[in-house]
């Protein structure tokens, strides 16, 4: 009964959640629509860092490279091919990913704070090339710009802030479900055995590298989408967007949200993009009360805000289904 109180609860979460999201661009002007588009563009970026760090355990501080790789993709082939943003964002999502596949494989096998300072410079290293310019495509420190609105032929054209809104929310949605059914697959059971213990779940015939890699290029193909709309929101893309300090901000929003929890991510995300503009005055002390955030949450609720319940009983179980499946 109890677990049935769960599951109506949470559906009405859901249904009040949509409802709201809805109608919340009719009540509000195109600012606060603006706020809440970037709020659905660190949802996205959020959900997608939580498939390697909350779902996986991978310590993973360069994940803005991916959303920067997304971006300059449909920046450099919009602006130099004239190709449609909208037939850009699968592309998009294959770029990001292949660069993931292509820079992870060789550090997978790293762990904790090894393959943190690695993703460091990753992410370091993406910026600073695109700043240097390479083959003169990517603009240097001015970036790529006349990038053209989301659109495919006469058919439809998003060129207003509500439209942005609705795209990023439907990206967000769906996002959302194919998470939530990846959560409770195969593929999910082996992450969250991988999380909780390596050793075990390799004993079991778990490819941990595979899994680990699939995490990684999973969670850089949706912060590649997120690139391709970030990009032709602003029609504009620099690298001074896709700095350290906004891979430490994605960080933050799967660790004060929860690891693993797809609703935490989005409570941590509205912490990061929501709480400054309503709190404007404060703006000069937003770190401050970023980092002060942080150490409470870590000494008096380090699951987070919203945890992912996870037991002892529960691994157990996700073990023997996953050697199971893997046998």
């Amino acid at each position: 009964m109890k677990l049935d109180k769960n599951i109506i609860f949470k559906n009405w979460l859901i249904l009040i959640a949509i409802v709201l999201l809805s109608v919340a661009p009719f009540m509000m002007n195109n600012y606060w629509i603006d706020v809440f588009f970037f709020f659905g563009i660190y949802a996205l970026l959020g959900l997608s860092l939580n498939i390697v760090l909350g779902e996986v355990g991978l310590f993973d501080l360069g994940h803005v490279a991916f959303m920067a790789i997304g971006a300059y993709t449909t920046a450099i082939l919009n602006t130099k091919f004239g190709i449609p943003i909208i037939i850009l964002l699968p592309v998009s999502a294959l770029a990001a990913a292949g660069f993931a596949w292509l820079v992870c494989s060789p550090i997978i096998h790293l762990r904790g704070d090894y393959l943190c300072i690695v993703t460091i410079g990753m992410g370091e290293i993406v910026r600073l090339t695109l700043i240097n310019n390479p083959f003169g495509i990517t603009g240097g420190p001015n970036g790529v710009f006349g990038i053209d609105f989301p659109s495919l032929g006469n058919i439809f054209m998003i060129d207003n802030s509500t439209e942005f809104y609705f795209l990023i929310w439907i990206v967000v949605g769906l996002t959302i479900l194919a998470l939530i059914n990846l959560q409770r697959s195969r593929i999910g059971r082996a992450w969250n055995c991988i999380r909780e213990d390596e050793i075990a779940a390799e004993s079991t015939g778990i490819d941990v590298r595979y899994y680990k890699l699939l995490a990684f290029i999973l969670g850089a193909g949706l912060a590649g989408v997120a690139g391709n709309i970030y990009a032709s929101k602003l029609m504009i893309v620099s690298p001074e967007s896709f700095t350290f300090m906004e891979s430490c901000m994605l960080f933050c929003i799967v660790l004060i949200g929860g690891m693993g929890s797809i609703p935490g991510v989005l409570i941590g995300a509205a912490a990061i993009s929501l709480f400054p503009e309503v709190f404007r005055t404060f703006a000069q002390y937003r770190m401050l009360i970023f980092g002060a955030a942080m150490v409470i949450m870590m000494v008096f609720r380090p699951g987070g805000i919203w945890p992912r319940k996870r037991g002892a009983v529960e691994f157990k179980s996700l073990l023997l289904k996953a050697g199971r499946d893997n046998v």
